[in-house]
């Protein structure tokens, strides 16, 4: 059987594309949420954190964001897990005119974040994560107040996604 041109150019374009598939099947890659080897899944064990309440403004905002991420259904009714979390903010203004006053101001967000069993006092994944964010200080005290709350809001996200993905992390192994 003989190939012509225009076939052989196929049949090689077609093993090229596959190529890539089999090298990352043959390095151990799985999916992140995908199915483990014992039916349970990333997303049924995020499912299971239980996020405990933070105190401020910013601490509930920090726990609804992670909440929709981990259980997007609520919290859960029997938890194997609890998540604890303290917050840090700090803000540091910089762009300073010639009065000395500032135009730009960065929020710097940190969370120290500990994964117990939900019985347990001894944390299974303890770490911290950190995000920065900027806004502007204007002339108008209430636009600077909502572009700072824009900001935090925005550190918080980042935050939760970080802490989610970590968790992910831990789940999958």
């Amino acid at each position: 059987m003989s190939l012509s041109r225009r076939e052989l150019a196929r049949f090689l374009a077609g093993t090229a594309a596959l190529g890539p598939a089999f090298a990352l099947a043959a390095c151990g890659f799985q999916p992140l949420y995908g199915q483990r080897a014992n039916n349970e899944s990333v997303a049924a064990s995020l499912a299971s954190v239980r996020v405990e309440p933070l105190s401020d403004r910013a601490g509930q905002q920090m726990h609804n964001f992670l909440r929709d991420r981990l259980n997007p259904t609520g919290q859960p009714l029997s938890p194997s897990y609890r998540l604890e979390l303290q917050l840090f903010e700090t803000v540091t203004e910089f762009g300073v005119l010639r009065d000395e006053t500032a135009t730009r101001a960065n929020l710097r967000m940190s969370a120290d974040f500990a994964l117990l069993n939900y019985d347990g006092q001894s944390p299974l994944l303890a770490g911290r994560s950190s995000s920065t964010t900027s806004f502007d200080i204007l002339t108008n005290p209430f636009a600077t107040a909502v572009s700072e709350d824009d900001a935090r809001a925005r550190a918080l996200r980042e935050l939760a996604d970080d802490i989610e993905t970590r968790l992910a992390l831990y789940f999958s192994r």
